[in-house]
């Protein structure tokens, strides 16, 4: 059977006064698994990774954080971005994985890449019910979250040439560091040879890293991460 997205509401707060749109995709009952958006919204690129996903065996949930809004271009992304009530999105997520076990998932993750790996580490340490997280080239601002204070395992991934502000490979360093000396089950990994989004495996989106500088694609980098990814939500979720 082909897997397809179904659209659903989600209420935030259980006040009915703020419900978003989400997309859910995987078989009911499977352990799920809320995957959140680079900046640029729910594009192309963040549906193939749900797609992967649940053909892993999971239930993938995307939340809409940017309300139907997409950026196409850098100026757009950043400034929904920086539009982005953060905290109103941890929200969401935590709303998502709510809805995920109200509809038979025993057991949730949490995934995100870009400002979807910040988010994640802010829902390991904000975010009640969820099981463990994976974040790709994230990290929160610290007036959000503090990594150090994840209350689920965590595991993250850098790109060695990663020269976005605050996901370089000394930050990553840094960030294991500080998981291992609070004594959070944790694996960091940095990959050798790859850039930021290095994930990105659509056409499109390896034509748009390469356009924003930040790299050739590596196919072998994305197998071994999603290997990890693999094995890391085997051992909490399932």
């Amino acid at each position: 059977m082909a897997l397809t997205f179904e659209k659903v509401k989600i209420v935030r707060n259980g006040d009915g006064k703020i419900e978003f749109d989400a997309y859910v995709m995987g078989k009911e009952g499977a352990p799920g698994i809320v995957v959140i958006q680079e900046w640029w919204g729910i594009d192309y690129e963040i549906k193939k990774h749900a797609t992967d996903i649940a053909s892993k065996g999971y239930r993938a949930l995307i939340p809409d954080l940017y309300r139907g809004k997409v950026g196409l271009e850098v100026a757009e992304a950043q400034h929904l971005s920086q539009g982005l009530d953060w905290p109103g999105a941890v929200t969401d997520i935590a709303a998502s994985a709510k809805w995920l076990k109200e509809h038979g998932s025993p057991k949730v993750g949490v995934t995100g890449f870009c400002m979807g790996g910040a988010l994640s580490f802010a829902s390991a340490v904000l975010v009640p019910g969820i099981d463990a997280i994976v974040a790709f080239y994230g990290t929160p601002p610290p007036q959000l979250a503090d990594p150090a204070e994840s209350k689920v395992p965590v595991q993250a991934h850098f790109g060695e040439e990663d020269t976005m502000m605050g996901l370089d490979k000394e930050t990553a360093k840094a960030l294991e560091e500080k998981l291992k000396k609070e004594n959070i089950p944790a694996e960091v990994y940095i990959y050798p040879k790859v850039g930021h989004g290095f994930m990105n495996s659509t056409p499109e989106g390896i034509e748009r890293n390469k356009a924003l500088g930040f790299g050739e694609h590596h196919q072998e980098a994305v197998n071994l991460a999603w290997s990890r990814f693999e094995s890391w939500f085997a051992k909490y979720l399932q």
